[in-house]
């Protein structure tokens, strides 16, 4: 069997990376406010360089995404973000543009490159071409095969890391080259704006061949209809292939999305990973599918994975929500644990109500421990309350739990 894989989690905020590295995530990934493809979520300078001391103090990496197609006015701004990122001691570099390589590789010579997905690498020839440019990891474009992808690890230059994409959204485009964002909306995915034009709803009219001028809807619900969205990556019931690809690092997409996603995730791929390599005989998908299928919003697909000519990748319904979980809130405080019975900080994400049924992620553990809300408490005046609802005044609640706690916990609601 092949070494496990480093298991590579997104970090939008300081705060995502914290839970993504409590629930069990070797790395975070995540970008900067102007020369990522996710601009729109990017840390600002400080939270960077939290994260990046947070990560060095449990022994894990950071790696920072600056893969934009830089245009010559740019550059002096990536000139001087490459040299603040390599001063705090990020551990790599996701690039794409060789001109933004050729930039680290003056000022940042110490610092690791990661050639981005961005890139479409998708060949061994390649990757040569790129270690010989100096970079440490390549991480594969996503509509590759595992037979292609078994390929490229036996066949790459010797040194060069390997990472692939196991979960999260797929791109309409190839591996992110897509244009229509700019052209619909004037917000260049290129540049880390992307408006998301596949995600929205579309009326189709189709022109009657013997009456010219004349058009007659394409049937589509009362949403309109999904014609470029895409359904979710998921590749959690191959990891047994995996682990005999060889590749170094899974990645989960999702610097867009909640706390309560990144640690249902990460958590779950955390389990599967060191329980196929504890146990690789009896080791089965399924329990680590349904922490998975609580936190999805859209249908999953293995993609090309298994099959370069896969027809399921598309979801046509649009669905952007799970009909039966969502995020209840993150335990908060300034203590490090918090006793069973003893009241707790809630901030929450959604309605929370008195007779409520919950389950607390407890990190370490697969399963999450199910409980009934008993009594909610006004996190001001501590008086008791039946209801609290997300907004100015009410983001926080206070409650008892059964078990010890954590600041970090995520808490999600069984609606």
């Amino acid at each position: 069997m092949n070494k496990k894989p480093e298991l590579l989690a997104p970090a939008g905020t300081y705060e995502k990376a914290k839970i993504a590295f409590m629930y069990g995530a070797d790395a975070v990934y995540c970008g900067t406010s102007k020369h990522s493809l996710r601009t729109r979520t990017a840390m600002d300078f400080s939270d960077l360089k939290n994260t990046v001391e947070l990560a060095h103090k449990l022994g894990k990496r950071v790696h920072v995404a600056m893969n934009i197609y830089a245009r010559d006015d740019e550059y002096d701004g990536v000139i001087e973000e490459v040299k603040e990122l390599s001063q705090i001691g990020i551990d790599g570099f996701i690039v794409a543009d060789p001109g933004v390589v050729d930039v680290i590789k003056e000022y940042a010579p110490n610092t690791d490159i990661h050639i981005s997905t961005q890139a479409n690498t998708v060949s061994a020839h390649t990757c040569k071409f790129w270690a010989k440019q100096g970079a440490k990891r390549i991480i594969l474009a996503r509509e590759l095969s595992k037979d292609e992808i078994k390929y490229i690890v036996n066949n790459k230059p010797e040194g060069l890391e390997i990472e692939m994409f196991a979960h999260g959204a797929i791109c309409y485009s190839y591996s992110g080259r897509c244009y229509m964002s700019d052209y619909m909306a004037g917000r260049s995915a290129n540049h880390g704006d992307c408006a998301q034009p596949c995600r929205w709803s579309y009326n189709l009219y189709a022109e009657e061949k013997n009456k010219p001028g004349e058009y007659m809807p394409v049937d589509f619900d009362e949403k309109g209809i999904y014609i470029f969205s895409s359904k979710d990556m998921c590749l959690m019931p191959e990891i047994p292939t995996i682990f005999d690809l060889g590749v170094d690092s899974l990645k989960i997409e999702g610097r867009l999305k909640t706390e309560y996603y990144v640690a249902t995730i990460v958590n779950a791929y955390r389990h599967a990973i060191d329980d196929y390599a504890k146990d690789p005989e009896n080791w089965n998908f399924e329990k680590y599918m349904k922490e998975i299928e609580k936190a999805k919003t859209r249908e999953l697909t293995d993609f090309y994975f298994n099959n370069k000519y896969n027809p399921d990748t598309q979801d046509f319904s649009g669905k952007q929500v799970n009909p039966n979980y969502e995020f209840g809130g993150i335990i908060i405080g300034d203590k490090e644990k918090y006793l069973a019975g003893e009241k707790v900080s809630l901030e929450i994400r959604n309605k929370l109500s008195a007779g409520d049924s919950i389950e607390i992620m407890v990190p370490g553990t697969l399963e999450p421990y199910s409980y009934k809300i008993e009594k909610l408490y006004d996190y001001e005046t501590e008086e008791e309350i039946d209801t609290v609802n997300p907004g100015v005044k009410e983001q926080k609640v206070k409650l008892t739990l059964p078990i010890d706690v954590m600041p970090g916990y995520i808490v999600r609601r069984i609606k």
